[in-house]
């Protein structure tokens, strides 16, 4: 009878999907124990701080086991799924010989010319760590077949005293670096042994007091707050994925570059009234012809004649960054949260190019498939206030980027028009801009020029 022998698994690892993140969530298992899957069949989808993404097995072989359950967030890097790999059949009897050679897979990963959102192969550290993680969640079999096992493979008995890589979650490892705690010489009191926050906590504890260990009470008192939850009426929801990432890219724009806001409110009847037309135009047949269509060609005809405005600061190299080409976002609220994805080199495309562009990048949004690569390389946003009734904002700068513009509802208002007053169709604008690159100046004709052409839509023509 032949076995498959460890030498025939193979490790498939959380890749890093181009953007350097760190973590991500998996949201859904697409196979299961027993399975065969192929080189490329997508395996799992994971939530990354940016997008949803589908991961595929980059060689071909039958599921041997799902290292973690869905909604649990893992490490980049750390082994998510193992396949026995078809073709590498080992006989029992030559399992000994070829034991030691299984730690070397991962240093030559099968299809290493592939991309890493293919392969996810991570570092060799966390790979050789997490592969007793592996055995013991394998450990259905009895401890003294495993005990024999191990005496075959040439660990001896000594592989417990060099112990792996320490059971706790990616949250509790942050707590634990930002603490500066080796996890290694924290005692775990979770399950399995894993090691929970209070026990990160606790190992913090002992510096303050030099040698009474009764002090350790109060670091374990500390997540006292979580005794008196009242669950009926608060409700806590884990920041991560989209989430984390907004928050962490506000607060890091917010406190990086200084904001300045400006505003301004412009009468957009005649821009309102080209829509109309334009929706009966044979030009726009079957594209979404709206008025934030036409306040992005207003931006992007204020950012030629204005060009300045759309650069970037390189804070390492003390350089303005001024950039030739419009990569336009869109700001979009979706079911995961806010996203900034962007339509690239906007200032190239035609007006019907821009609808279309514009139909295919919210579409996309709203069902979740917009891809990290989407959200990249942004030069200046719009966000929408208005649809949802909001006068205007004072939005906050996309990271890297120089300017926001903020559109607010339009609504008819009295308002003054060749000299009497009658019901317009009025809206107002807000522009925020990084005070380093862009002085006042400057974001104030780039305001200008937009609420221009929003007010006289042929200078569309007479400025392109």
């Amino acid at each position: 009878m032949t076995t498959m022998t460890e030498a025939s698994v193979r490790e498939f690892k959380m890749p890093d999907v181009g953007e350097g993140l760190t973590e991500a969530e998996i949201l859904k298992w697409y196979v299961q124990p027993g399975d065969t899957v192929t080189d490329g069949q997508v395996v799992c989808e994971v939530e990354t701080a940016k997008a949803a993404v589908e991961l595929p097995i980059p060689y071909d072989g039958v599921v041997r086991e799902l290292h973690f359950a869905e909604g649990t967030t893992v490490d980049v890097g750390t082994a998510i799924i193992a396949v026995d790999v078809s073709g590498a059949a080992v006989p029992a009897a030559e399992a000994p010989a070829a034991q030691p050679q299984a730690p070397a897979e991962e240093p030559a990963p099968e299809g290493s010319g592939r991309q890493p959102v293919l392969v996810g192969y991570g570092v060799a550290q966390t790979s050789t760590k997490r592969r007793p993680r592996k055995g013991a969640e394998g450990a259905r079999q009895e401890p003294a077949a495993q005990a024999l096992q191990s005496e075959l493979n040439g660990h001896g008995p000594a592989q417990p005293e060099t112990p792996p890589r320490p059971l706790a979650k990616p949250p509790v490892r942050k707590l634990a670096k930002d603490l500066g705690v080796d996890l290694a010489t924290v005692t775990p009191t979770g399950p399995d042994g894993i090691i929970t926050r209070e026990d990160v906590h606790a190992a913090v504890a002992p510096p303050a007091p030099a040698a009474e260990p009764e002090p350790q009470a109060a670091p374990v008192a500390a997540p006292a707050p979580v005794v008196t939850y009242d669950t009926a009426r608060e409700t806590r929801t884990p920041v991560k994925g989209v989430r984390k990432a907004t928050a962490a890219a506000m607060v890091g724009s917010a406190f990086t570059a200084p904001h300045v806001t400006e505003f301004v409110t412009v009468d957009v009847t005649r821009t309102m009234k080209l829509v109309e037309e334009l929706k009966e135009d044979k030009e726009f047949a079957g594209l979404r012809v709206n008025p934030l269509l036409l306040i992005a060609k207003a931006l992007l005809v204020a950012i030629k004649r204005n060009p300045d405005v759309n650069a970037s600061w390189d804070e390492a190299n003390q350089e303005i960054v001024h950039k030739h080409y419009v990569n336009l976002g869109i700001a979009a609220a979706t079911p995961r949260g806010l996203i900034v994805p962007n339509i690239k080199d906007a200032h190239a495309k035609t007006l019907p190019q821009l609808a279309e562009a514009l139909g295919e990048l919210v579409s996309t949004a709203r069902e979740g498939r917009t891809t990290p690569a989407a959200m990249q390389g942004g030069t200046v946003t719009i966000t929408n206030v208005g649809v949802f009734g909001v006068d205007t904002g004072t939005p906050i700068l996309n990271p890297g980027e120089s300017a926001i513009l903020a559109v607010g509802a339009i609504k008819l208002q009295p308002w003054v028009h060749k000299g009497k007053v009658k019901p317009r169709q009025v809206t107002t604008l807000a522009l925020s801009f990084d005070h380093r690159l862009v002085d006042g100046e400057l974001g104030s004709k780039v305001l200008a020029d937009v609420a221009a052409i929003l007010e006289q839509p042929k200078r569309l023509i007479t400025w392109a």
